[in-house]
């Protein structure tokens, strides 16, 4: 059966991270920005003093890798991490980063945790647990619709105790950091394979030669150098020994579907903080701002904003539960279409409420002074990241179609009345 009330570990640790939030969180993030603005590399910005600090601050209060259900993480279940992501949404630049629960690394972490080999875990995903690298995931690529992750081009060929890669990859989130120590490269590697199977994921250090970064992208502008920026790359003849091999040849597509899953319902539990913090920053404003005579905040169309982002919320986070509910007691297949109803609602749903906030706000809205425009550019990149939305509701619509049909089926079989149509009593 479902809950909706928090058993009470959970509730101890929303309570601990609502303190560390407003303790330690907030105050930091000016000084964060501060001293982004002075590292020698602006891309390492995980290496800033403040967010060590935080880091620190976050292991003694037991606040690290709650993200990770298995023993190495905090063994929390979906359903018990979600309200603690959340909270993370409120300061989406430095929170997750100082719980060591940001992406791109907390996928990779689950994939080295259920598909790596000892040496990999060891030499990998132990430093990512620590927090002492961080990695990045290869998967998109320029020149093919990555939408469709079959489609994928680089090559990944097998030479004797190496493989070599050969091909180009765009928007990887992390890369540009120096301190992006390794990257998951997803690649074909038996073009003959059945389309499902042709497809390998492997393991390249930044070092490696023949690995270029051949440039930082910006989103609407903004380099988002708070998450390591995102780059195009280039591998040109890059080998890799075969050990560096995740799982089997041909395991990468299932490989991929295994860390997007979680990956995008992290991604639309923050998505919600991000929700929760506009609407408290469109009622703070509307309280104080006059025009025209009066609080803004008494104005028609301002109040019918705030009760449509409350009853938005409220709906997305919902559905949020219901989807990790469902990856916890049924495992994260059968969570599939929730999964995907939650990535097609929470991106849109919050871009809405931001649209309002900076509406309100007016002309600071949309400068640096505020949050909301980078939020704003931040939020919009899920609409297309993990999938866009076309691909999730194309699929949500194929097996709405076939449980109907199904269901139509079984009526026909039994006997039962057609939906739509209202028996008569004169059949």
């Amino acid at each position: 059966m479902m809950e909706f009330g928090l058993d009470a570990r959970t509730e101890e640790y929303r309570a601990a991270l609502t303190e560390f939030m407003r303790t330690y969180v907030y105050p930091a993030a000016e000084v964060f920005s501060a001293e982004l603005d002075g590292l020698q590399d602006r891309w390492a910005w995980d290496s800033v003093p403040v967010l060590e600090k935080l880091r620190g601050q976050a292991r003694q209060r037991g606040l690290w890798n709650l993200f990770l259900p298995g023993a190495e993480g905090a063994g929390l279940t979906n359903v018990q991490y979600a309200p603690l992501a959340e909270i993370t949404g409120w300061c989406p630049q430095l929170a997750p980063a100082a719980l060591n629960c940001a992406a791109p690394d907390t996928g990779n972490m689950e994939i080295l945790e259920r598909f790596g080999s000892e040496l990999q875990r060891a030499k990998w995903l132990q430093p990512l647990l620590d927090g002492t690298i961080r990695s990045a995931f290869a998967m998109t690529e320029p020149d093919v619709a990555s939408s469709d992750a079959t489609n994928i081009e680089t090559r990944i060929v097998r030479d004797g105790d190496h493989y070599v890669l050969n091909g180009r990859k765009w928007w990887i989130t992390g890369a540009m950091n120096p301190n992006a120590a390794v990257f998951v490269v997803m690649g074909k590697s038996d073009v003959k394979a059945d389309r499902h199977r042709q497809q390998s994921m492997v393991l390249v250090p930044r070092d490696t030669p023949g690995l270029e970064i051949v440039r930082a992208m910006t989103v609407f502008g903004y380099d988002d150098r708070s998450h390591g920026g995102h780059a195009e790359l280039r591998f040109t003849d890059v080998r890799v020994p075969v050990t560096n091999l995740i799982g089997d040849e041909g395991d990468g597509f299932a490989i991929a579907q295994a860390r997007l899953g979680p990956g995008r319902i992290h991604h639309c539990m923050r998505a919600i903080g991000v929700a929760e913090r506009a609407l408290e920053m469109i009622c703070a404003r509307a309280d104080e701002r006059v025009a025209f005579g009066r609080l803004i905040s008494e104005q028609g169309v301002i109040r019918a904003w705030i009760a449509e982002s409350r009853v938005r919320i409220e709906q997305l986070r919902l559905l949020a539960h219901k989807a990790a509910w469902l990856m916890d007691t049924a495992g994260n297949r059968a969570a599939h279409n929730e999964i995907q109803a939650i990535k097609i609602a929470a991106p849109s749903t919050v871009q809405w409420i931001l649209d309002k906030a900076i509406q309100v706000h007016g002309a600071g809205g949309l400068s640096q002074d505020l949050v909301l425009a980078e939020a704003y550019a931040s939020i919009r990149t899920l609409r297309i990241a993990d999938g866009p939305d076309e691909v999730h509701r194309g699929s949500l619509a194929r097996a709405e179609l076939n449980r109907q049909r199904r269901s139509r089926s079984v009526r026909t079989e039994s006997g039962g009345p057609t939906p739509g149509v209202v028996p008569t009593g004169k059949e």
